[in-house]
């Protein structure tokens, strides 16, 4: 029979869900407020290119940091200090005067939430460890609705003509004071007890190569996850020939299907196993574009389309939570995630940079074959990694 959790990790769960949500809706302000503020600053494309290179550099510097500071001063004192922090710098966005001072706004406002994603995720991973089943896919699903909550308070200023630069400013201040009410409900004690199985004990750190392999994983899921992100609702309408409205539900089954996936991954993690999970997903993944690389060639291509699309939203949703759970099963699991997180959001901002040039040299049908590839490298490489992470944990080797 599965024991019941202590009652300060009932509530540290909870308090991981409100950070989570908080964060995403943080995020969601900032990137359905984007198109306004390109047109207040008259940015172009070029410019906003080079925006959101920035918000992504900014949490490259700052993800490594926050990792070690985890590791010596705990996640949940980070966590208190980094999410009000990253919810205050999106002021700047919001009121940059000129193009130059967005720049830098961005860089600081992408370092707090870089700093906030790897500090939040090593303390799910620690309230996953304590709790009888896994709970860390439905943290990334609630991150996924607190998007949806930012981008509707930009919708519903912009339809009541409100200016976004104070709609930005409201919700960024009303983030800033609601995180406290999560974080005080952290855990206070990070490690396992020390009568916890030896199965679920921790370990000691990962080692490098590991570190590396996993790294490599979440490498390859944000490059495709970016890739439908960017391009599903576009390659609707250019390659399938789509129109504009009906392209935009390529964008919407794809990230309907990783949102609901992510609601209910916990319960296919706790069924297959974390390997036979991400096998599963990343063969599902795999399917998904495969589909897509065909529907060009078949009868009712945008169709095919549109269910190739929902199977790669099925199949890429809970990569990433099973890869953060394998990354922070060890000591220094801080400093690990940190690692694992900055592969992926290089992965992140290598994506556009490659699938772009390939799709105007060639077609954007052509350039699915990368993201369809490093599926296919995830479905045989991904669960050797975690499976070897894991055994690592079990052993509680020490790596000197």
């Amino acid at each position: 029979m599965t024991a019941e959790p202590a009652a300060e990790v009932r509530s540290a769960r909870l308090g991981v869900f409100g950070v989570f949500v908080l964060c995403g809706m943080t995020v969601g302000l900032w990137g359905a407020a984007l198109p306004a503020i390109n047109h207040r600053l008259d940015l172009g494309v070029a410019r906003t290119g080079t925006v959101l290179l920035a918000t992504g550099m900014g949490a490259l510097v700052c993800m490594p940091v926050a990792g070690r500071l985890c590791d010596r001063l705990t996640s949940r004192r980070v966590v208190a200090f980094a999410g009000p922090v990253a919810a205050l710098t999106l002021l700047g966005p919001a009121l940059a005067p000129s193009y130059l001072t967005l720049l830098v706004a961005t860089g600081v406002f992408g370092g707090a939430i870089g700093a906030l994603d790897v500090s939040m995720n090593a303390h799910a991973v620690r309230v996953e460890q304590r709790w009888p089943r896994p709970v860390l896919s439905a943290f990334h699903g609630v991150w996924s609705l607190g998007g949806v909550v930012g981008g509707a308070m930009i919708a519903a200023g912009l339809h009541w003509d409100a200016d976004v630069r104070y709609v930005m400013a409201a919700g960024a201040l009303a983030a800033a004071l609601l995180f406290r009410l999560p974080t005080c409900r952290l855990l206070t004690a990070e490690r396992a007890k020390p009568d916890v199985d030896a199965a679920d004990a921790v370990g000691g750190p990962l080692p490098l190569r590991l570190v590396i392999a996993l790294g490599a994983v979440a490498f390859a899921a944000f490059v495709s996850e970016g890739a439908a992100m960017d391009w599903a609702a576009l390659h609707a309408n250019r390659v399938l020939g789509a129109d504009l409205s009906s392209a935009a539900f390529a964008y919407i089954l794809f990230t309907g299907a990783m949102t609901s996936m992510r609601l209910a991954g916990d319960r296919v993690r706790y069924r297959f196993g974390p390997v036979g999970t991400l096998r599963r997903c990343a063969v599902t993944a795999v399917a998904g574009y495969g589909l897509v690389l065909l529907a060009p060639a078949v009868s009712g291509g945008v169709y095919v389309g549109y269910a190739g699309w929902f199977l790669v939203g099925i199949g890429l949703a809970v990569v990433v939570p099973v890869i953060f759970a394998g990354a922070g099963s060890g000591e220094a699991a801080g400093t690990a995630l940190s690692k694992v997180t900055t592969f992926g959001y290089v992965g992140m901002l290598a994506g556009p940079s490659v699938i772009g040039p390939i799709g105007e040299a060639t077609s954007l049908a052509v350039a699915m074959v990368v993201p369809a590839t490093l599926c296919a490298a995830l479905a045989v490489g991904g669960p050797v990694a975690l499976r070897r992470a894991l055994a690592r944990r079990e052993a509680g080797e020490l790596v000197s």
